[in-house]
């Protein structure tokens, strides 16, 4: 069996606890380079899983004969190490937020298209085993309508989980762009998009910095449109500090759906009828160690490419998850509802 060769660019905590381990524990993969402006990070990498260590994606690309590629970088590099990895002819997963600009998304399918690889963005939520059953029983039709709804992701922050604490690239603007709305806002919003199969019309927010260090911020809370007239609330944060939330509620004309995080049942769904059904599916990956290494989104990358099937997760809803994070941010500087193109 030919194995894919694959390399990690960018080796912090995602790659730590996410990337690596779920590549690792395939057969049809061999690691072939790490790399990582902190040398140090790449070299255990090295001694771990084998490969060569780097400190430039460009030497790393120019050297090596690499069919996979996961972009973990800082999110102002997610746009040029992906395209860089699309010309050098291999196939994409970058992280997200996938870019920082309409344009550099555009230009990563682009890349992507021309070079005939895949790319595929890490919008981990769709895969969480809550949030399919949540998706099936709406498309079931039971619910009815959807009227409103509400979403949070929320966590103590980076600062409790990058590899490098307080002087994480979180949370330096020139490096991350954005804060916890790109972090986790960015999650919930492509976890609506999808279970609604529809897109986010207009938005209003308040994009913020409350509590910590650093210019980027903090604390989000959205309320959104839907293209089919729902409306509801979106609220990403890295000041939850007694402990994690990954939560949705959705309130349909004949019911209520709750999407929870708990070990006893994940998606509860209540009929106006009295009914109750209550689903104990599999719980949602979270930012301890310990829930990191089943997030399916490297085995839904590995299995689209080795069966040539379209991602699951393209650039094209990346893009689509994007541009609701920048009208967001376009919302909370000028303190208006800003209509989604």
């Amino acid at each position: 069996m030919n194995k894919l060769k694959v390399a990690v660019i960018g080796n912090g905590s995602i790659a730590k606890y996410r990337h690596i381990p779920e590549y690792a524990s395939r057969e049809d993969v061999e690691f072939v380079a790490f790399c990582d402006f902190t040398i140090e990070l790449a070299e255990a990498n090295v001694e771990q899983f084998g490969g060569k260590a780097y400190t430039s994606y460009e030497e790393l690309l120019a050297n090596e004969e690499v069919d996979v590629v996961s972009v973990c970088t800082q999110n102002v590099d997610h746009a040029k190490v992906s395209i860089a990895a699309a010309n050098a002819g291999a196939h994409v997963l970058c992280e997200k937020p996938m870019a920082t600009s309409l344009d550099d998304a555009k230009a990563m399918i682009k890349a992507a298209k021309e070079n005939n690889v895949q790319l595929m963005i890490g919008h981990n939520q769709r895969l969480m085993p809550p949030h399919v059953k949540a998706k099936e029983v709406l498309q079931s039709g039971r619910l009815g309508k959807v009227l409103t709804f509400k979403t949070t992701f929320g966590h103590g922050g980076p600062d409790a989980w990058s590899v490098q604490g307080d002087e994480s690239w979180f949370f330096d603007k020139s490096k991350a762009f954005v804060g916890a709305m790109g972090d986790l806002g960015v999650h919930k919003i492509d976890l609506i998009r999808w279970l609604f199969d529809e897109e986010v019309s207009e938005v209003a927010a308040f994009v913020e910095t409350l509590d910590k260090q650093g210019d980027v911020d903090d604390n989000a809370t959205c309320l959104l449109r839907m293209q089919g007239g729902a409306i509801g609330t979106m609220a990403a944060s890295w000041t939850y500090y007694k402990g994690e939330d990954n939560t949705t509620s959705v309130y349909c004309e004949n019911g209520v759906l709750e999407i929870k995080d708990n070990a006893n049942e994940q998606v509860v769904v209540r009929l106006n009828n009295g009914t109750v059904e209550r689903y104990q599916v599999g719980a949602i990956a979270t930012n301890d160690a310990g829930g990191q290494s089943s997030s399916g989104v490297i085995d839904a990358f590995l299995d689209g490419i080795i069966e040539g099937t379209e991602p699951v997760i393209s650039g094209e809803e990346g893009m689509k998850s994007l541009n609701v994070v920048l009208a967001a941010l376009e919302s909370a500087e000028t303190r208006a509802f800003v209509k989604v193109n």
